[in-house]
């Protein structure tokens, strides 16, 4: 889509990414990044906040105290409320996955992992619903793990 086609959202979307990404290639170590969104609504705005990325993990504190340090968080309501939305944000996060069902309790968290990876990629591969991939490999993760 050309610069033409696009909507004034889009454009000032486009604008923020790439301030972002300037301000984040300047940015070295562990730390926050600027992340770039959307508020929700009828008539979204673009945003930009500071964050952890998570999809960096040499970007992100190792330790609580680290976490703290590089937050300047001393509260301990503060801190508390942010251990809890974390909290409940990973419980919703695994009640709310639709492989979750399928996945065995006993099985090591890398072949969770694996197989979570697996039936996606099958999924989308072959074009069949998670429910179908899952019931097709679940058979031989339990056959190459059972202990």
């Amino acid at each position: 889509m050309s610069d033409g086609e696009k909507t004034a959202f889009e454009l000032a979307r486009d604008k923020a990414e790439l301030e972002a990404a300037k301000v984040n290639a300047e940015r070295s170590g562990v730390g926050t990044r600027v992340q770039v969104g959307a508020t929700r609504g009828k008539n979204p705005t673009v945003i930009t906040w500071e964050a952890f990325d998570t999809n960096s993990p040499e970007s992100c504190p190792k330790t609580l105290q680290e976490f703290m340090d590089l937050t300047k968080t001393t509260d301990e309501k503060v801190m508390l409320g942010y251990v809890v939305d974390g909290y409940n944000d990973a419980q919703y996060t695994a009640a709310s996955d639709p492989i979750a069902e399928y996945v065995n309790p006993v099985w090591p968290e890398e072949i969770k992992l694996n197989f979570r990876n697996a039936v996606r990629q099958y999924s989308r591969g072959a074009l069949v619903s998670i429910e179908d991939a899952a019931t097709l490999i679940r058979p031989a993760f339990d056959k190459a793990h059972a202990k």
